[in-house]
Parts: C-alpha cells; sequence; structure tokens
C-alpha cells in the first residue's frame, strides 16, 4: 500500500507566525470558525502549509494515512527521582530516601523517524517513554515539548502508547475489539459506516485479515497469537491517526519473524509522517537498522545518543571497540551493563567485578557529557540550523487552534456521554455474556434451586418454620452468590480501565453505569430462574401478585449485594484482598 510521505519545503524564517499578517489573518479564520467546522478549517491549513497529503478519496482502498498533526518531540535535561522508605538500624524507624530514575536525558525526534530506547531492565526506559507520553505522575523536572507547546489535551489526542502487556477483552473478536475501540475514539462527525470502512483498512494495513473473526483469547482458552495481538494493540492506537506513537517493547516475547514483521509495520507507520519511540529488548540486527535514533540509558543515565548507524564508530572513538563481527545491539547493551567490548567473551571476563563494571560505566557518561551533550545542546539552542525543526513555526499555529479548541469543554471528548455509554453498555455485554451464562454457572444455579425444591417439595402451610427456612435459603443464597461474583469485577478490568482512561477514551460516569446496568441484565436472568423452579416446587402461596412480590424482593437483594461486592473491589483494588473480606 502506498504511504504519504511528508513534503516540507520551507525554513522557519520564512514562516514568521508571530509577525506575519497570514498567521495573523489564519489565526482569524480559526477563531471565527464555527466549531463543527474548526477540523475541516485546520485540515486545509495543514494542507496549504504542505504539512500533509490530502485524505485519499472516499472509498480509496489507500493505505497507511499521514500524521495530520506532524509532531516533533523534544526532551530536554530530564530528571526524575523517586522517594524510598527502608527501616533504618536505629530503634526500628524509617529512612527516606531519594532515588533517582532519570537522570540529565536530552533528546529530539521529527516526523518520520523511529527512535529506540536500549538499556538493560531497570535503566529507566519504560519511565522515560511514560513521561514522554505525558502519563507519569510526580515530580519531573526538565523539558517536555511537542512542536514547542507543553503537554496539553490537544496534543494527548494525537498520542498513541502501546503497552508492554497486551491489555484486550479475550471474548472478542478482533473486529469487535478494534471496532469498539473506533465508535468510542473517533468523533460523531464520522458515521458508523465510515468508521467500520476504517477498521477494514487498519486490518488489512497490520496483516490481520485472516484472524479477524477469531477471540482474542485469554488464560483459559486459547485465541490469536502473541503477534497478532500485538498487532491488534498496535490497531487500537492508529485507529485515530495519531501523530506521536510510544511503543513499549512491541517485540518482547515474540520469535525474530515475527518481530520483523511487526517492526516493517512500525517503520511504514512512521513513514507516513508520524514520530514513534520504541522501547527494544535484545533487537537482532535486521531490526536495528531499522531504527533512526538511538538512546542507550545505563542506570538512568545516557550513554549514547544519536543515529543507530553511527553508535559503534562513536564507541570506537572513545576506546571500546571490538573486532568482533556481532550485533550491534548486544555490544551497546553490554556497554550498558559496564561490560568492555575489548573483553573477550569468556565466562571469567564478563563476570566482571562490580567495581570494574563501574568504572566503565563512569567512563562512558563522562564521555558522554564531553562529546555529545554539549554538540546536542548546542543544536537544540540553535533550532533554526536544524532541519528537522522546520516544522515548527507552521504547526504551531494548528497546535495553536487545536489547544484552543481543546478549552471547549463540549469539545473536550471526541464522543458524547449517551454514545459512550451505549458503547460501552454494548461492549460489556457482548464480552461478559460467556461467563454470566457459561455450562457450569447455569448448571450450579439449577442444580441448587432444583434441589432446593426437593427438600422443602410442596411444604404444608401449617409447617410455618419449614416455609420461613425456605425463604431465609434462597434469600441468603442470592445475598451472597452475587456479592461474591462482583468482587472480581473492578480488580479485573482495573488495567482496561486505566488504559482506556490514560488515552482519554470515555467519561468515568458513562463506564460505570454501563458497567452497572450490563450486569444487571445479565446477573437478573438466573436468580429469576431459580425463584421460578424452587417457588413451585416448594408449595408457597399459588398466587401471582404474591409470586411476583417474592421475586421482586429477591432481584432487590440481588442489587444491593452485587452493589456492595462492586463497592468492596473498587476499593481494595485487589482480587485476593477482596476474597478473602468477602469470605471473612
Amino acid at each position: 500500500m502506498p504511504l504519504i510521505a511528508l513534503d516540507i519545503n520551507f525554513c522557519v524564517h520564512q514562516w514568521s507566525w508571530p509577525n506575519s499578517s497570514a498567521a495573523s489573518h489564519s489565526t482569524a479564520t480559526l477563531a471565527a470558525a464555527p466549531s463543527v467546522q474548526k477540523s475541516a478549517t485546520i485540515y486545509h491549513l495543514a494542507i496549504t502549509l504542505n504539512l500533509i497529503a490530502p485524505k485519499p478519496e472516499h472509498g480509496s482502498s489507500s493505505g497507511t494515512l499521514g500524521a495530520l498533526y506532524p509532531i516533533t518531540l523534544k526532551f530536554e535535561e530530564i530528571v526524575y527521582k523517586v522517594k524510598l522508605e527502608q527501616k533504618g538500624s536505629c530503634w526500628g524507624g524509617w529512612i527516606t530516601r531519594e532515588k533517582t530514575i532519570l537522570n540529565g536525558i536530552t533528546g529530539v525526534v521529527c516526523p518520520g523517524e523511529i527512535l529506540a530506547m536500549l538499556g538493560p531492565s531497570g535503566s529507566g526506559k519504560t519511565t522515560l517513554l511514560t513521561a514522554l507520553g505525558g502519563r507519569l505522575t510526580g515530580e519531573l523536572s526538565g523539558k517536555i515539548t511537542y512542536n514547542g507547546q507543553p503537554f496539553c489535551g490537544a496534543i494527548k489526542r494525537r498520542v498513541g502508547f502501546v503497552a508492554q502487556d497486551d491489555v484486550l477483552y479475550p471474548h472478542l473478536t478482533v473486529t469487535e475489539t478494534l471496532l469498539f475501540t473506533a465508535l468510542l475514539r473517533l468523533p460523531d462527525s464520522m458515521i458508523r459506516d465510515e468508521k467500520v470502512r476504517y477498521v477494514d483498512g487498519v486490518i488489512a494495513e497490520l496483516g490481520l485479515t485472516r484472524c479477524r473473526n477469531s477471540m482474542i483469547g485469554g488464560a483459559l482458552f486459547r485465541g490469536i497469537s502473541g503477534g497478532e495481538k500485538k498487532r491488534v494493540s498496535i490497531g487500537q492506537e492508529m485507529l485515530f491517526n495519531p501523530s506521536f506513537l510510544l511503543l513499549d517493547e512491541p517485540t518482547s516475547g515474540l520469535d525474530s519473524t515475527t518481530a520483523q514483521r511487526i517492526m516493517n509495520r512500525i517503520k511504514r507507520l512512521a513513514s507516513g509522517g508520524r514520530t514513534v519511540v520504541t522501547i527494544i529488548h535484545q533487537p537482532s540486527s535486521r531490526l536495528y537498522h531499522m531504527f533512526d535514533k538511538v538512546v542507550l540509558l545505563s542506570e538512568g543515565c545516557p550513554i549514547y545518543y544519536g543515529s543507530a548507524s553511527a553508535a559503534l564508530e562513536y564507541f570506537c572513538s572513545i576506546g571500546f571497540s571490538t573486532s568482533m563481527i556481532v550485533n550491534p545491539a548486544d555490544l551497546l547493551l553490554d556497554l550498558a551493563n559496564g561490560i568492555g567490548l575489548d573483553f573477550a567473551h569468556s565466562v571469567e571476563q564478563v563476570e566482571s567485578t562490580e567495581q570494574e563494571q563501574k568504572s566503565v560505566k563512569d567512563a562512558l557518561i563522562s564521555a558522554y557529557e564531553k562529546n555529545i551533550s554539549v554538540r546536542l545542546k548546542a543544536e537544540l539552542c540553535n533550532a533554526d540550523g536544524n532541519s528537522c525543526m522546520n516544522t515548527r513555526a507552521a504547526s504551531a499555529i494548528i497546535f495553536h487552534a487545536l489547544t484552543n479548541a481543546g478549552n471547549d469543554k463540549s469539545e473536550q471528548w471526541c464522543t458524547s456521554w449517551w454514545h459512550q455509554f451505549k458503547v460501552l453498555l454494548q461492549r460489556g455485554v457482548r464480552e461478559r455474556r460467556y461467563e454470566a451464562f457459561n455450562r457450569l454457572r447455569i448448571f450450579q444455579v439449577i442444580s441448587v434451586a432444583v434441589l432446593g425444591g426437593l427438600l422443602w417439595w410442596h411444604t404444608p402451610a401449617s409447617h410455618i418454620a419449614d416455609r420461613i427456612a425456605l425463604l431465609f435459603f434462597f434469600s441468603v443464597f442470592w445475598g451472597l452468590y452475587p456479592l461474591y461474583n462482583a468482587v472480581f469485577t473492578f480488580p479485573q478490568e482495573r488495567r482496561m480501565l486505566i488504559k482506556e482512561r490514560s488515552s482519554g477514551t470515555y467519561r468515568l460516569s458513562s463506564y460505570f453505569l454501563a458497567r452497572i446496568f450490563g450486569d444487571l441484565s445479565l446477573e437478573l436472568v438466573l436468580p429469576i430462574a431459580f425463584v421460578f423452579i424452587i417457588y413451585w416446587m416448594g408449595g408457597l402461596k399459588p398466587d401471582p401478585v404474591t409470586f411476583i412480590l417474592s421475586l421482586l424482593v429477591v432481584l432487590y437483594n440481588v442489587l444491593v449485594s452485587q452493589s456492595l461486592g462492586l463497592a468492596i473491589g473498587a476499593i481494595l483494588k485487589d482480587v485476593k484482598q477482596a476474597t478473602t473480606f468477602v469470605e471473612n
């Protein structure tokens, strides 16, 4: 499929937006445009400025769309520290100390480029990626800008974040997963048929056509493969055509061929004018040469930033060379672990002392400060001389308009509250229908109802105590059974909720009410069948009004029990703790 590449043929000094009449006219036009026309106005302005290519014609089978709002990412002197508490030696007190996770990381990534983060476990890669995505909590010092602008709601809607773990609903098919995401994240201005066609295009682009009707799968039953799950996760972020894509170890746990296919997809996405930052753990030589830039971290400190192809040449220039022909990524990771490249790869020498490893790391950090840090800071300060910064002035006006549009509360969300509620309700019912009506659960409820009916078979009206015992039996049963099932609801969906809420997919109120109403429609079916069986088998008063009143009391009991279970699960946030609390 053809890709749409950026075509930027102007310099910053030619587009002096703050002082030019063209900028004032464009800004005034955007401000005066009605809210329903803002997106179209910004889109045509982007085409006029030659930032993007026009969208394909309606019904076209064109492949990857170019990024509508190209983003140049710049991060300067990023420092992140956390406070740790440890038990002191005197009187059992607690001592608070600071641990540096990130220490002075600087870099810039332009549209169409892929920046790969390399480093051993615990070097701060995921923390840096989370910070660049605007999702890091706590105090972060330094400066992160997107086309010269700080992180805001308008930029958040243009950022796609693919976590290391594939958080997907197991009982939904690939098409259903992507379609529900499209219905929630694409604007109401697009009709459903357009969203369906867009989903079909993403499925074809990511090579998921063969498994589009297969379930995702989970721990208890087999579904699609790990590589296909990763592509589905990427597809969820690609549905809204992000300008900035972050991926946390997209190839972990995959074979080399599958990893190569996924990176080919990511490379094609970057070629559409997107800014891509990814964490890669032990990439093959083929994968390494697909990266444009590399940042190498060691214990939170940068020891290399620059072109991927120039990394080995740089380390050779500072005295860390090797005569062996090996994977460049392996050599970089050895250096990040404090293992010099001139060491022979024997067991005794690789297992060097901590002091030797520390001396190697200190030497690399010192060389970075002398050779790379100074040059990098000069390049960032002299943005006019950096070719990848030529888009800043032109795209700043677009982001200014987007930010102003995002400040309008009516445009804070892409879809209305009612639309979110309907889609979440439909998705929840479709996902949990297998759990609510599985054979074991139905057999469990029906068998208990039949057994209770046999024990209290046609109890005479004169046996008041037996009838009270029967009523007490199914009241207690439907007081504890829904409670125990409901405590698992929020702990099990916590990761999904965090993932979708971090992306601004929907309002919390729409999710909560959709979950409540969806559970009610599923949880009330079995109690009705239970009461219908045991009421008439037990020989209770054969009156429709009395039966309906008894049924309503049981259903009300189910609602209260379920609400209590949801509250316990939401407060404790842990399945084991919630289960222990209910059992006790």
